[in-house]
């Protein structure tokens, strides 16, 4: 069951964040060993991070949002 943070307007399901960030990456055109290296993020934590095993720190996520161009948005809940 999804909970409340999972849900948007009209039962529509919002993507994790991390799911979110996962897919960025992808769709960068950047391999992950250069963005490990111009980043300065381990390879290995990069690696796990994209797998699904491990999370990253703010600080490994502040340096992947500033080089992948992220903004966080929010969105206001509609009212019926």
């Amino acid at each position: 069951m999804a909970s409340e943070a999972d849900t948007v307007g009209m039962g529509k399901k919002r993507a994790k964040m991390s799911d979110q960030i996962r897919a960025a990456i992808d769709s960068c055109g950047v391999t992950r060993y250069r963005i490990s290296k111009e980043t300065g993020i381990a390879e290995s934590a990069l690696s796990r991070f994209m797998a699904g095993e491990r999370g990253l720190s703010m600080k490994a996520l502040d340096v992947l949002a500033d080089y992948l161009g992220l903004d966080v948005v929010m969105r206001r809940k509609r009212r019926p």
